[in-house]
């Protein structure tokens, strides 16, 4: 599709949203685009749906920063300006891949290389402080203390992963450096894959009975909400840590944080949550327990390189007429979202 005709000396607008670093111009080239588009980036997320139709009704191109901001039918029904929607990352469930199709809204995607493993990392990272009680420790000498509890090694433990795909899988060789050993579950985990990966699948009790940590890897999909919940944590020991670095919604957050709290289990290292950002007065910030990274998982300067720069490659193809890594169907893009 090609881009609709401008009046002479007028530009396309373009808006960049969910800028939170203030990184549009510094992590692309967007001076291939120069004497074509005028580009608006914004800081602060709006969640309204009003505030965020009032925000971008002029604007004819938008940048989608991950699912940040949604874009159901009932937003995007009411950007009559819009024409093209470029998201990061090769799919997007916050956007209603049906209804761009329906209202002429063309939608692209960008790579994504770096994201995998860039969450990997902050996994292990969550891992690490909630096993050490980083945060915890950091404040205590900051204020003028000195060690005020004591860790546990992860050598000799067990990791149970929820979830062998991409991600997943990724978490078994470091586990392994660590001297951990590995067992996984899901619902439709089968006996094969784990095999394949040379780990141990077990039953859900046991799984949830056994396993040390237990780090989340699941797709987001109408099946995942809600996956881990009061049953599941029930099981767990209480001294074991859940980490979250998949989406807020696979978790039951009330569930999780009477766990907490109770001390049914011993902590959780958490990226992803259900409303973002974070509320302020939201439970767990109350909670010592409680590691906590702002949904960053992907957030690097590599990954930055590609969404930034894929905004910038889809765009200018967009205006020559030939857009690329066109999104076009909506159930398979739910089903892909990690």
């Amino acid at each position: 599709m090609r881009a609709k005709p401008k009046e002479p000396g007028a530009k396309y607008q373009v808006a960049v949203l969910d800028d939170y670093q203030g990184v549009t111009f510094d992590m692309a080239d967007w001076s291939r685009l120069n004497g074509r588009i005028e580009v608006t980036a914004f800081r602060e997320h709006v969640a309204d749906p009003d505030e965020l139709v009032h925000r971008l009704e002029h604007f004819d191109i938008i940048a989608a920063m991950r699912e940040r901001t949604p874009f159901p039918r009932s937003v995007l029904e009411r950007l009559p300006n819009l024409e093209f929607l470029v998201t990061s990352g090769p799919v997007n469930a916050a956007i209603d891949i049906d209804a761009a199709r329906d209202l002429g809204i063309v939608v692209s995607g960008t790579v994504g290389r770096n994201g995998i493993p860039g969450t990997i990392e902050l996994t292990w990272a969550l891992i690490l402080a909630s096993a050490r009680s980083i945060a915890r420790e950091d404040a205590l000498v900051r204020s003028g203390g000195w060690q005020g509890g004591v860790g546990t090694v992860l050598h000799g433990r067990t990791l149970g992963i929820v979830g062998l795909g991409n991600l997943g899988s990724r978490m078994i060789p470091v586990a392994r450096a660590f001297g951990m050993d590995v067992v996984a579950w899901s619902r439709n985990l089968s006996a094969d894959r784990a095999a394949e990966l040379g780990v141990k699948a077990l039953d859900h009790d046991t799984f949830f009975r056994t396993s040390d940590v237990i780090s989340l890897h699941l797709k987001l999909s109408p099946r995942s909400l809600g996956y881990i919940g009061r049953e599941q944590l029930s099981l767990m020991k209480p001294d074991a840590i859940l980490v979250n670095t998949s989406r807020g919604e696979i978790v039951d957050e009330e569930a999780l944080i009477e766990a907490l709290e109770s001390g049914a289990i011993a902590g959780a290292g958490l990226d992803t949550f259900c409303i973002e950002p974070l509320p302020s007065g939201h439970r767990f910030l109350t909670l010592p327990n409680v590691v906590i990274s702002p949904h960053m998982g992907y957030v690097t300067r590599q990954t930055y390189g590609d969404y930034f720069g894929g905004y910038v490659e889809a765009i200018d193809a967009y205006l020559k007429g030939e857009p690329i890594r066109v999104l076009t169907d909506g159930a398979d893009l739910m089903s892909q979202v990690l």
